[in-house]
């Protein structure tokens, strides 16, 4: 999966805030996520994040 620094991902599962999406902060052996709806910050292994996410938001479309 091709993630980058500041992509936004959408993931399957619902925040408990409500949200969906998250913001990629750190890519490596494991994946830093900020969750767009409250903030909360987890990390995580990369292939449990990979399996998680629904679709990728890439920067480009952001602008």
């Amino acid at each position: 999966m091709d993630l980058k620094i500041n992509d936004k991902v959408e993931l399957k599962k619902t925040h408990p805030c409500g949200s969906k999406e998250w913001l990629v902060l750190r890519i490596g052996m494991d994946i830093k996520l900020r969750c767009l709806g409250c903030g909360h910050e987890i990390m995580a292994p990369r292939r449990k994040v990979e399996k998680s996410i629904r679709k990728i938001i890439t920067e480009e479309e952001n602008a």
